[in-house]
């Protein structure tokens, strides 16, 4: 069997000469180290698969895009629902945070079951 690797020789053992693609430096956002977390503790096999043909890190980056623009997406359609509306927001500010802040949690909830949990 023949293979076109290279290797150094450290001590009594042949290391082979692998080198990785290079990937973009653009940072991880939250949606996308979350389902890195998942993936690494709930699906170990596809966490690998994915880290072994240098596709995790466009995957977790597509997730991470996909997840924000729901998010974008899903707020002002919730927050209508809710009634927390511009005049609301100068009436009752205080309120208008609350409700603001629990249609948040309910768009990430969302986000946690189709995208990142699954």
């Amino acid at each position: 069997m023949e293979n076109n690797l290279t290797y150094t020789r450290i001590g009594d053992y042949l290391i082979p000469d692998l080198k990785l693609t290079e990937q973009p430096e653009k940072p991880l956002g939250k949606y996308g180290r979350m389902r890195k977390a998942y993936l690494k503790d709930h699906r170990p096999l596809i966490y690998n698969q994915l880290l072994l043909t240098e596709k995790l890190y466009p995957h977790l980056l597509e997730i991470d895009e996909t997840a924000n623009s729901r998010l974008e997406q899903m707020m002002p359609q919730l927050a209508k629902d809710a009634g927390a509306t511009e005049q609301l927001k100068a009436s009752d500010p205080m309120r208008w945070v609350g409700l603001m802040n629990t249609c948040k949690a309910q768009a990430e909830e969302i986000l946690m079951a189709e995208l990142i949990n699954s």
